[in-house]
């Protein structure tokens, strides 16, 4: 239903949400089939309104590689599948420290441990505990980590460490997520994001937008998203990996990624929306999505896959009118 009536619908919508409306699934749906273009304008705007020219940039360090017990299918790290990903154990400090500060010296704001696994042993936290204190120690930045599905105890002791925030993505709806992964649950998912909330950490939590999904699984999880409160959410698109179950999956178009933002837009209207893996095959890297709602992002390579440089990254936010800020703090 592209017409005028959608279009009329998306100004609707547009000035409910900037009046401090939740839209509904309903509408979320009837949102996602609008002219694209009015959509994203209407989006853009949201943005505007209720987080300014403020973007948060993000960068990342495969801290554990490989052997991952769990059958996430779209992972090079699933022990599972025969991928040529690299495999090492928990990085030493020195390594990781390095890469923070470097990332801080090039001005960015914020720096994310992400390792394997279903969760981090408890040695392995307390390891953790003591490179984040190294790293706060020297450089200013933010520091987040992504070590699965850790319990409150675990999280308490990493934020006393002083880590900010804890990355965990739902990945996909409820409906869709056994088609994804079936060595941990949603609910496992969920647990783990309000175990760290209820120490007083922030979320990042998002999915992967290729996998097979329908645009309503993709609604869905965003509204359980607005619903945990999390304001951090970052789109990753599909980059299918030789050696995967999700191999063959087709790549989604610049304007699959810009619609999904537009609507996350809407449905989050006072969220870090962060383009994250699989930016570099949108061919703009990502300047689409950064004007229909998106205003976030990870820079340097991803886990296992190459991302933008933060050079480019760096200029790519200053051209289109943006600040470098941290949101949701």
């Amino acid at each position: 239903m592209q017409d005028s009536k959608a279009e009329n619908l998306v100004d609707i919508l547009k000035e409910k949400v900037l009046a401090g409306y939740n839209i509904s699934r309903e509408e979320a749906l009837a949102l996602a089939a609008a002219d694209l273009a009015a959509l994203c304008a209407a989006a853009d705007e949201i943005r505007c309104s209720f987080c300014g020219d403020a973007f948060d940039m993000c960068t990342i360090i495969n801290a554990k590689s490989g052997r991952c017990s769990e059958n996430c299918k779209y992972c090079a790290q699933a022990g599972c599948y025969s991928t040529d990903v690299e495999e090492y154990p928990l990085l030493e400090s020195e390594k990781i420290v390095e890469a923070a500060k470097y990332s801080a010296e090039q001005g960015v704001m914020r720096f994310s441990l992400v390792t394997s696994g279903k969760r981090l042993a408890d040695w392995e936290v307390d390891k953790a505990c003591a490179i984040i204190q190294e790293i706060c120690q020297s450089c200013d930045i933010a520091v987040c980590a992504s070590f699965g599905l850790l319990e409150e105890a675990q999280f308490a002791r990493l934020k006393a460490a002083g880590l900010m925030r804890v990355h965990n993505n739902l990945e996909a709806s409820r409906r869709f997520f056994p088609n994804v992964c079936t060595t941990h649950s949603y609910d496992d998912k969920i647990a783990a994001i309000k175990a760290a909330q209820a120490v007083g950490l922030s979320v990042c939590s998002g999915g992967i937008m290729g996998l097979g999904e329908s645009m309503a699984d993709r609604i869905d999880m965003a509204l359980d998203l607005r619903d945990l409160g999390v304001n951090s959410v970052p789109v990753n698109m599909l980059n299918p990996i030789a050696g995967t179950p999700f191999a063959d999956n087709d790549l989604l178009t610049n304007d699959d990624m810009r619609r999904i933002c537009a609507v996350f837009r809407f449905i989050l209207p006072r969220a870090a929306i962060r383009l994250a893996g699989g930016r570099l095959l949108l061919g703009d890297s990502g300047r689409g999505c950064f004007q229909s709602g998106a205003n976030a992002a990870i820079s340097g390579d991803m886990l296992t896959t190459t991302g933008e440089t933060i050079a480019s990254d760096k200029e790519i936010i200053a051209g289109l009118g943006y600040r470098r800020a941290l949101l949701d703090e």
